[in-house]
């Protein structure tokens, strides 16, 4: 049982990667009808947001330390961040340690105004194009993006900590009456769960409880109705991909500690995104979350030494085995609308 529970920990937090991935393309999808292959690039980009602002504030100069002496009795010269003087040693430390909860803030206008230019400078182009000529397009937009990120930040994966606060394992076997310490699990990971939940859950609320997210509901359902009401609904569209932009973008800072970011990490994570959107059924977002979360279980499973030597590579396959499943026997996936991908 505790190896069980286990498991659907560990698919939790790659499901919820692929939950938040997979609900930002549904949104573009649902709103725009694009086909948006460049949505795994502004994953990768939001982690690199992060690593951007920990070495910003890492930035440090030389000063003589008349504490502390080389082997000739020489005072020593040491780099001290600039946040060090700024905000005093502790505090500057401490500011540091928590580069990547803070870089949520740094991330959010970068990726607004990056989803923005995507869709004012290039994507508004496709609308009426097929869905071929989006995919091609974005694709290649996302490998220029890596490209960028690999010419400034190298090709090797870079560590970024979470703050030593959530360093180390959560006993969940204790919490659920099992023996201490035989469910053991990150922190971390725990933190990332809970603020995918939180940001699925505010993305939900916004487009059920705000009149600008009923409008834009309304213009999912029926744009030209929407359109003909003297609104402007391609506004609130553009609006809504700089949110769905903002969405991969967080999900990508907060995963940094859990993977370090890298320049394919995003191509890594949008196929199978893609997957899970197809899956759950285009344009649903309950299916693409709903479907996040279930494939992110089941890889985790199928990963178990166990089941690996009795079908070799099945963790490989599993998420597109799934796929070929649902699609045979019902096209628009598990909560798709009636008729869309049943043509």
């Amino acid at each position: 049982m505790d190896a069980i529970i286990l498991q659907i920990l560990n698919g939790l937090d790659k499901g919820s990667a692929y939950a938040l991935i997979a609900l930002g393309l549904t949104l573009i999808f649902g709103t725009l009808g694009v086909v948006n292959f460049a949505h795994g690039a502004l994953f990768m980009i939001g982690a690199f947001c992060a690593v951007t602002l920990n070495r910003l504030l890492s930035l440090s100069h030389e000063v003589v330390d008349e504490t502390r002496t080389d082997f000739l009795g020489n005072p020593l010269r040491v780099d001290v961040p600039y946040v060090y003087e700024w905000f005093g040693p502790d505090v500057g430390a401490t500011i540091i340690d928590w580069s990547v909860p803070l870089a949520i803030l740094f991330a959010i206008p970068i990726m607004v105004l990056i989803g923005l230019a995507m869709e004012r400078g290039l994507i508004k182009h496709f609308y009426k194009r097929p869905h071929a000529d989006q995919i091609l397009v974005t694709f290649g937009l996302a490998i220029v993006l890596q490209e960028i990120i690999k010419a400034f930040y190298g090709a090797n994966p870079i560590p970024t900590p979470a703050p030593e606060a959530f360093v180390g394992s959560f006993d969940f076997g204790a919490l659920i009456g099992f023996d201490p310490q035989t469910i053991m699990y990150p922190y971390w990971r725990l933190v990332y769960f809970s603020f995918a939940i939180l940001i699925i859950g505010a993305v939900f609320a916004f487009l059920r409880y705000t009149t600008f997210g009923m409008v834009v509901r309304a213009g999912m359902a029926d744009r030209e109705t929407v359109g003909l009401l003297g609104i402007n609904i391609d506004r609130r569209f553009t609006i809504m991909f700089a949110i769905a932009a903002c969405v991969a973008g967080l999900a990508g800072v907060m995963y940094t500690p859990i993977l370090s970011p890298n320049y394919n990490m995003g191509m890594n994570f949008l196929v199978l995104s893609f997957v899970v959107v197809v899956v759950g059924g285009m344009g649903s977002l309950p299916g693409a979350v709903a479907a996040g979360f279930l494939l992110g279980i089941l890889e985790s499973f199928a990963s178990r030494a166990e089941v690996i030597d009795i079908i070799p590579g099945i963790n490989q396959v599993i998420i597109y085995l799934v796929a070929i499943i649902v699609l045979l026997t019902r096209p628009r996936g598990l909560l798709g609308r009636k008729g869309v991908m049943e043509e």
